[in-house]
């Protein structure tokens, strides 16, 4: 290996039934280098990923450390990390009802001479690591008093400690804001001037130029490219995930015609849920797609939750269709024609062990009741319809949802939704966690759906993205509605608003 490489991995390959996961793939990391790891979902990032911590097993290929002298072969995440290579994901690992201490060294606390915990000594050093990672926390608190950034880095000090060469960062900064980006890049910063070498997986563009110096692009399985961060502006990044040239996604909305009526679909009048989101009014015309804008806990999800059912109003009044309605629970919000695509796709969204076919018949069959079972032929027909409808990359209608990327996983919920025929859809951040091709396509879809006279709220943390698709948006504060826009929405106007601006 070069004298400043930690990790090689080459020519891996590995296959799953009906599909080709890696194809011969390359990859190498620097010491001391931030390098992203970029492809749409179902690129192979994932596969690659478990390659090197052991989780699959490839078929083809080697992998060199630095160190060690003979090709690694990881049968665990436990050997992967004896090797130096750990990783942090999206949903963080560790026990929240245990001390950010005892986290730290689960399984490897010191222990006094007569063989106990010697909880002294590992108090003092886990304070010691997070004050040199520049985290501020009590180590003998729980980590469940944390936020999410908060527990993230107690997992990346956790790696660090365990003198980890290779840090892999698996979407760490999907469900953060702004601030608590950038206290995680702060530290990504720190741990790469100690020539740790990070793989950065995202989403979000303007992330890897803002932290990264590498980028290895990944499409269908095998490799693009490895680039410089200056050799590859946004475009080109763009145009190497998708394997053609893209207009990053500006004329999305040019040919969109005025789908919006004058009907009313829905109408909340000082509707609310105490303690999640203050009574608000709301009017939802048919053909509509209303933007939800605001910062992660301004209330946005909680607003919809109360107009669906998922958390029951306790205030105000809902009409449905101009018919003054009471919603208890989704299964009255389902029977009245609405739909709704959940934030949390892992937790609210996929039933991972059911197939895909399952997974798409399943809001259609409730709403029919256990007495109107769907024939099987009835099942096949519905699910081959929207695989192909939403060109969701599957081998088989059978196969395990929990198999499929984290992209194609959304569509298979969307696609659960629009089996129901549903006159009023709520997609609370439809395309958070998937790449750009994706995005684009939910993003044309929803307008199509407007166009056929469905209304749309779309929540989104991008503000971009909104400006793409909503005609008016709702801005969000500390669980209150502030401000209703629309005419010509701007970023500007939008981040104004939700900065607590006079923009009314």
């Amino acid at each position: 290996m070069e004298d400043n490489v930690v990790l090689t991995a080459r020519q891996i390959s590995m296959t799953f039934p009906g599909v080709v996961a890696l194809d011969h793939v390359d990859f190498t990391l620097r010491k001391g280098e931030i390098h992203a790891l970029m492809g749409e979902n179902g690129a192979g990032k994932s596969t690659l990923i478990k390659c090197l911590t052991g989780i699959n097993d490839f078929e083809e290929g080697e992998i060199h450390v630095d160190g060690i002298a003979e090709p690694v072969r990881n049968h665990s995440t436990k050997d992967a990390q004896e090797v130096g290579i750990s990783t942090v994901y999206q949903e963080v690992n560790l026990c929240p009802n245990l001390s950010v201490a005892e986290n730290l060294f689960i399984g490897r606390e010191p222990l006094t001479k007569f063989g106990t915990i010697d909880r002294k000594a590992y108090t003092e050093r886990a304070q010691k690591i997070m004050d040199e990672l520049g985290i501020a926390v009590d180590v003998q608190r729980n980590l469940e008093n944390y936020s999410l950034a908060i527990q993230q880095m107690v997992a990346i000090a956790r790696a660090v400690d365990m003198d980890c060469k290779v840090l892999i960062l698996d979407e760490p900064t999907s469900s953060l804001d702004d601030e608590e980006v950038e206290k995680l890049f702060n530290v990504m910063r720190m741990l790469k001037s100690k020539g740790v070498g990070i793989i950065f997986v995202t989403h979000f563009l303007e992330q890897v130029y803002a932290v990264c110096d590498r980028i290895t692009v990944l499409r269908n399985g095998r490799l693009v490219g490895e680039y410089p961060i200056v050799d590859l502006p946004r475009l080109k990044l763009v145009a190497a995930m998708m394997g053609k040239d893209f207009d990053d996604l500006k004329s999305i909305k040019s040919d969109e015609s005025n789908t919006v009526s004058d009907e009313l679909i829905i109408s909340a009048r000082g509707l609310g849920h105490t303690g999640t989101v203050k009574p608000f009014d709301l009017d939802i015309h048919k053909g509509e797609v209303i933007g939800v804008g605001g910062l992660l806990g301004s209330g946005r999800s909680e607003l919809a939750r109360s107009i669906y059912g998922a958390d029951k109003a306790n205030s105000g009044t809902l009409k449905v269709k101009d018919q003054e309605v009471k919603i208890n629970q989704p299964i009255d919000a389902m029977n009245l024609g609405m739909g709704m695509l959940p934030d949390d796709r892992k937790a609210e969204g996929i039933i991972d062990d059911l197939s895909i076919r399952e997974n798409i018949i399943l809001a259609l069959q409730s709403k029919n009741g256990m007495f109107k079972l769907m024939t099987r032929q009835q099942q096949n027909e519905l699910a081959d319809k929207y695989i192909e409808l939403l060109s969701i990359k599957t081998p088989s209608r059978e196969t395990l949802v929990k198999q499929l990327s984290g992209g194609n996983q959304q569509k298979v919920i969307l696609a659960r939704w629009l089996a129901t025929n549903p006159d009023f859809l709520i997609l609370d951040e439809p395309t958070r966690g998937i790449d750009v091709g994706t995005k684009t396509e939910i993003q044309k879809l929803v307008l199509e759906l407007a166009r056929e006279g469905k209304s749309i709220m779309f929540i989104s943390s991008e503000i971009s993205e909104m400006l793409r698709t909503c005609s008016r948006m709702i801005i969000m504060r500390d669980g209150e509605k502030v401000d209703e826009l629309d005419g010509d929405l701007t970023e500007e106007r939008v981040m104004k608003s939700i900065a607590g601006g006079d923009n009314k």
